[in-house]
């Protein structure tokens, strides 16, 4: 199926403000289905005379006659009721063919003005089988329609101005008060009393203003101001929070319309915004507890430097100094997760104080190291961020005490990032001592890389290759010409 705009470019030759004009319209008129409790569809003459459907909704208090979308056909029997409405400029009535129904079917053409002139024809299109059975409210609805109907065909609807978002505005089904010019209560939906009942309101509102009833009308005196329409939301009361829009009624043109009344849609949104409050303390407390994580470990690493310096065993010293290390890792990832709203992190935002905290204990002044980040990692979870935050620094310490030896001048440590297709892909090059060729992963007995292998296959079910690096991998990362052979290279594939 064509979109509007597709079909719009293809069929007329509208301008982009008409075509603007009537977007607008099509982001209300959910609501005017509602009211009329019939189809919608919108046609807009072609260059060469005819009509093409661009627009269909179908009403949620009433049932369809069509069964299938419209949209993108040429009209045939409506041709003669679009092009009066269209000529004229006036509201016209008549009856249709409609293929799927054994009697005819009665259609409304209401012209869409725009500057002074018709655009194209909105259409209500019904029959009696279809319809409800008329009553008050039916009654009600059906003549706030043939108003807005009227602002159509007076170019007052959709009103003027940059279109607000009324996508979580409420609906016909939610609450009606219809209001007059001077927002005297005209008539109100049994929903809408209800909402009135919840908020302690049990007074009989028609005839009365609403602010006389105690209800906040800060919503509908904005609305006839402005002569445009008003979404609010407030508590009315400690335990109701109300969500409003005010929809005001014009009569004459643009320029030199007045308000002869106005139309109230009300929902009751109490136990939505508790639950977004609840959602909200849940998630400050998640992060409190990241933060008070992060705490304890800083603790923790802070008496195992005051242990470690008792220690006079230099291998027992280095095996505390290791242990700083990781636990200093995890609490980085803990600080972050604490700033984040939900339980992703951004992986660069780690990586990044991951180097700074290598550079701060790897490095001396005889071997000087250059540590950098490449690339993007994306958002991941902390249960996959964490454990690869350990295998990174363990990956960095094992660069800078396999590849660059006391007193050999140093080099550079590159971090590669690359996320796509649900892989994230990490790429560790280093252009210090080659690696030995005898060299096989799953042999390696030392403690950090039998760290990396387990978190990497087992934890994260990823993939782990190490290698001497190649020309092309200091290119990659811009190291300049390397040797074959030279320097190593670690590549990650963890699936996020």
């Amino acid at each position: 199926m064509s979109s509007f705009g597709e079909l719009t470019r293809r069929h007329t030759t509208l301008s982009r403000n008409e075509v603007g004009h009537l977007k607008q319209l099509i982001t209300e008129w959910g609501l005017l289905a509602d009211l009329c409790f019939a189809d919608l569809l919108l046609y807009v003459p072609t260059a060469n005379g005819s009509w093409v459907v661009v627009g269909q909704v179908r009403p949620a208090t009433g049932q369809t006659i069509y069964m299938t979308d419209y949209v993108g056909v040429i009209a045939d029997n409506e041709r003669p009721l679009l092009k009066a409405a269209y000529d004229e400029g006036e509201i016209c009535e008549g009856e249709i063919a409609v293929s799927s129904l054994a009697e005819p079917a009665r259609m409304m053409a209401i012209p869409i003005r725009y500057d002074g002139r018709p655009i194209a024809v909105l259409t209500r299109e019904w029959t009696s089988r279809s319809g409800r059975l008329s009553g008050e409210l039916e009654r009600t609805y059906l003549g706030i329609f043939q108003r807005f109907a009227a602002m159509i065909a007076h170019g007052s609807f959709p009103y003027g101005g940059p279109a607000g978002d009324s996508s979580a505005a409420p609906r016909v089904g939610d609450g009606v008060m219809v209001l007059d010019e001077d927002a005297r209560v005209r008539y109100a939906s049994p929903n809408a009393v209800s909402a009135l009942h919840r908020v302690g309101i049990s007074a009989n509102a028609v005839g009365l203003r609403l602010a006389e009833l105690g209800f906040n009308d800060s919503p509908v005196r904005k609305a006839y101001d402005t002569l445009a329409p008003v979404i609010e939301e407030f508590d009315q009361t400690e335990d109701v929070t109300l969500l409003t829009r005010c929809m005001p009624i014009l009569s004459g043109g643009p320029g030199s319309a007045s308000v002869t009344g106005g139309v109230l849609l009300l929902r009751d949104v109490t136990e939505v915004r508790k639950r977004d409050r609840l959602l909200l303390s849940k998630d400050a407390t998640i992060r409190e507890i990241h933060h008070r994580v992060k705490n304890n470990l800083q603790t923790i690493s802070s008496l195992l430097r005051l242990q470690g310096r008792r220690l006079t065993s230099q291998e027992a010293k280095a095996a505390v100094a290791e242990s700083v290390r990781r636990i200093r890792t995890i609490a980085l990832v803990h600080e972050t997760l604490s700033r984040e709203p939900g339980d992703d992190v951004a992986f660069l935002e780690i990586v990044r104080p991951l180097l700074r905290l290598a550079e701060e204990g790897l490095q001396s002044a005889d071997r000087p190291m250059r540590f950098t980040v490449q690339g993007d990692g994306g958002r991941l979870p902390s249960t996959i961020a964490t454990p690869l935050s350990v295998v990174l620094t363990e990956l960095l310490q094992n660069a800078v005490d396999h590849g660059f030896p006391e007193n050999g001048g140093g080099g550079n440590v590159v971090v590669h990032l690359r996320n796509e297709d649900g892989q994230l892909h990490i790429t560790v090059i280093n252009d210090g001592r080659g690696l030995d060729p005898t060299f096989e992963l799953n042999k390696a007995t030392g403690l950090g890389l039998s760290i990396v292998r387990t978190l990497v296959t087992t934890e994260l079910d990823g993939t782990i290759a190490m290698r001497p690096g190649r020309p092309e991998d200091f290119e990659l990362v811009g190291l300049g010409d390397q040797p074959k052979g030279a320097g190593t290279v670690v590549q990650l594939t963890v699936p996020v």
